[in-house]
């Protein structure tokens, strides 16, 4: 009787995705044919992505504290945490590089010959306003220990959930208590995320209608080949470099891990941001058969460091404005562009508007003739954000599978049945409860 049970729900949850295709649709043609009208409904959008936000904390501090509570050993967390970042330094600068490379194998912006747009120095001061190096370090340590779930600040409540999570791992089996109330928390949080998500067809209308209504088709139509070359490049680089790279080191398939993950993209595509599937990809990691622990510190981490489309999209767009307003890139300036922007994309998930703004500071430090030039794509980087969410999102997921075969923290079998559909994933709860993650040593593990 659970079996048909879940199968009923699971049919609902297939329904509200189809749900969100109808709405795209519905908002270009409301776009298409009432452009003014489309652009009042942009607050339907911009409503559902806060309340995706507004639970990333939680789902974050949940997350962390349940992974690191649970394991005895802080060492893990720690060699976790450090292959993590090595790899995201070293994939990131890849995904910059690949971007080079096609923007000067393409070209796109070569005699288009496109007028200033005069947009650049708004975005290069959102970039400025986030401050230097010591500045997004200092941020990083919240004001007070419940700010850390309110600010918004994902680094923030990453720090404050490594900090509970080491001290109730410290308090051994007097923390016990404590990991079952934020297990049932965790519960709390997943079953308010799944109630918003029904929401997500009036967030996707309004946010499509408002991008089609507002730049219409034409800034499509006259940017086609940027758009063009970066979504192939991104295809590339998801299909190619990454999938690879999962395939030599963990033996998967990329096809599968994208199946497995295809409400996830529909939702990035509907919200334009990936940040609206990071819950869930953490519940899918996990019923994957990756480690709690691993899931816990390498998918926060890699939402603010692991940023491979919009690392892609930050040099393959400075080529273009440079071309397009006819003022090329020399090589030595190409490779100190992206020097600069190795260390810039690291803190462009904390800055609004992050593509335009870490595109326009770089600019501004290395061509400050080319700032004006930034106003040139603003046009279609809504749709371009698209390719980079999703990018984000699958860079993300594979580090995941990798770090955990790395450090032994993943149930290769259970992966393996996953996404071959022989284990679905519960959509009623985003949590897993048939399984717990392998390796866990979670002695009071809470039942539904």
């Amino acid at each position: 009787m659970s079996t048909t049970t879940t199968a009923r729900k699971r049919d609902h949850t297939h329904w509200l995705y189809l749900a969100v295709i109808v709405a795209v649709f519905a908002g270009i043609l409301v776009g298409r044919l009432a452009p003014e009208f489309a652009q009042s409904l942009a607050p339907l959008g911009t409503l559902f992505v806060n309340l995706i936000k507004m639970m990333i904390a939680p789902v974050i501090f949940c997350t962390i504290v349940l992974g690191i509570g649970s394991v005895r050993a802080a060492a893990t967390v720690g060699k976790v945490g450090g292959l993590a970042i090595g790899y995201f330094l070293v994939m990131s600068t890849i995904a910059l590089g690949i971007g080079l490379v096609v923007g000067n194998l393409i070209e796109p912006g070569s005699g288009l010959g496109l007028a200033k747009a005069g947009s650049g120095a708004k975005y290069a001061d959102q970039a400025h306003s986030a401050g230097g190096t010591w500045d997004f370090i200092q941020n990083i340590v919240p004001t007070t220990l419940v700010s850390s779930l309110t600010a918004g600040s994902v680094l923030q409540a990453l720090f404050v959930a490594l900090l509970v999570g080491f001290a109730v791992q410290a308090m051994g089996s007097a923390g016990e208590p404590i990991l079952r109330g934020v297990g049932l928390l965790q519960k709390l949080v997943f079953r308010i995320l799944s109630m918003i998500l029904w929401l997500a067809p009036i967030g996707a209308f309004g946010a499509i209608a408002n991008v089609v209504g507002r730049t219409g088709w034409n800034a499509v139509v006259q940017l086609a080949t940027l758009m063009i070359a970066f979504y192939l490049t991104c295809l590339v680089f998801v299909f190619g470099i990454l999938g690879v790279v999962l395939r030599l080191v963990s033996g998967l398939s990329i096809m599968k891990l994208c199946r497995y993950l295809a409400r996830e993209y529909l939702l990035i595509v509907a919200t334009s941001s990936s940040e609206s599937a990071l819950p869930r990809l953490i519940a899918k990691m996990e019923h994957a058969g990756v480690e709690k622990t691993t899931v816990g510190v390498v998918v926060p981490t890699g939402y603010s460091f692991n940023l491979d489309g919009t690392a892609i999209y930050l040099t393959m767009a400075s080529i273009f404005i440079a071309d397009a307003m006819g003022k090329p890139l020399s090589l030595s300036e190409q490779v100190g562009l992206l020097l600069f922007m190795i260390v810039a994309s690291k803190g462009a998930a904390g800055v609004t508007g992050a593509g335009l703004a870490t595109l326009a500071g770089g600019l501004q430090s290395h061509r400050p003739e080319l700032l004006d030039g930034v106003g040139l794509i603003v046009g279609i980087d809504r749709f371009m954000s698209e390719a980079r969410a999703l990018t984000n999102f699958s860079g993300n997921a594979v580090a995941t599978l990798l770090i955990g075969t790395w450090t032994k923290t993943v149930d290769a079998d259970r992966t393996r049945e996953v996404l071959d559909g022989k284990v679905p994933f519960d959509e009623t709860t985003m949590v897993d409860d048939d399984h717990g993650s392998p390796s866990e040593p979670d002695p009071k593990p809470v039942v539904a």
